[in-house]
């Protein structure tokens, strides 16, 4: 007869290799109301867009847009040793503004050396406290290694700004960082509630719905889909490298999460079905901003996911 001792052993093997793969599965794995009040000051720099607001690390193999993965929430102005240092504070209201800033590294210099990210070397976004306010800009480097982004006109209140890069040289070459400072906008402020969660908005004149039910700290696919007067839209133009951008903030903490698309650009133009890898770290309303490009015109819709 086998001795009970040298049937633990596979047996230990096979519990282990079930295990690993269980990890495996678990790490591959990578949500109908409508309302359309507008948000004001929610455009991508030079060029405006309208936008709606509804009531409603490792590599991926192939997947366009998900080489890296930025890691934390932004909610810091340092991380890994690189630190985002500004001396504006405050930007004046109603009027274009220029936000000046600039990465340092771990030997406490400016860092000049950035890799591309979805065709940009920098990735800028700002957002009102409340949610309301999002744009999305890519800031200009001096020889100094100082930024420049260029916003249009902010509305009174407490804004928080994000700067998302990739160093291309020293100690974090290829680590996605998103790194974020608070500035405000003197004015009387005006709070304006979030809407509530839903599944679909419209801005101009297109109908965006959201797919996908995530999971707060788990990897869950999203798919949105585009479509004008009860027709599926196939002509979105590559943008960004995508035919979509797809942006995430947390209600209260304005917490930032990035969601990757895996639909893969083609050599002609996209839709109506966009796929993306969503990993939203907390439960709550999350707002999220999705920016296509149609005849030459960037379109941002916005809307509120309910996370767990």
């Amino acid at each position: 007869m086998i001795s009970s001792a040298r049937l633990a052993a596979p047996r230990r093997a096979i519990a282990a290799a079930g295990a690993t793969a269980t990890l495996a599965l678990t790490l591959a794995a990578c949500g109908s109301s409508s309302d359309s009040s507008s948000m004001p000051g929610m455009d991508h720099g030079s060029k405006p867009s309208t936008v709606s607001s509804s009531s409603a690390s490792p590599s991926t193999g192939g997947m366009p847009g998900m080489d890296h993965e930025a890691s934390g929430n932004g909610m810091s102005d340092s991380q890994d040793g690189y630190r985002l240092t500004s001396k504006d504070t405050t930007l004046p209201s109603g009027q274009q503004a220029g936000y000046r800033f600039t990465v340092t590294g771990p030997a406490d210099k400016p860092v000049t050396d950035f890799a591309l990210d979805q065709t940009k070397r920098m990735h800028f976004y700002a957002i009102r406290s409340d949610l309301t306010g999002f744009q999305h800009v890519h800031p200009a480097m001096a020889a100094d290694g100082t930024w420049t982004a260029d916003l249009s006109a902010l509305t009174p209140g407490s804004w928080r700004v994000f700067a998302s890069f990739t160093p291309d040289t020293g100690r974090g070459k290829g680590k996605d960082l998103v790194l974020s400072r608070t500035l405000t906008v003197p004015g009387n402020a005006k709070q304006t509630p979030l809407p509530a969660p839903a599944t679909s908005t419209q801005v101009d004149g297109y109908t965006v719905t959201v797919k996908g039910e995530p999971m707060p700290g788990m990897a869950h696919p999203l798919t949105v889909s585009i479509a004008k007067d009860g027709r599926p839209v196939t002509d979105l133009e590559p943008y960004l490298d995508t035919y979509a951008h797809l942006t995430a903030f947390h209600e209260g903490d304005v917490s930032f999460a990035h969601l990757h698309p895996t639909t893969k650009v083609s050599d002609g133009n996209g839709g109506p079905d966009l796929s993306f890898h969503a990993e939203l770290p907390t439960s709550g309303n999350w707002r999220l901003f999705l920016q296509f490009q149609t005849g030459g015109k960037l379109h941002t819709a916005a809307l509120t996911l309910r996370v767990g």
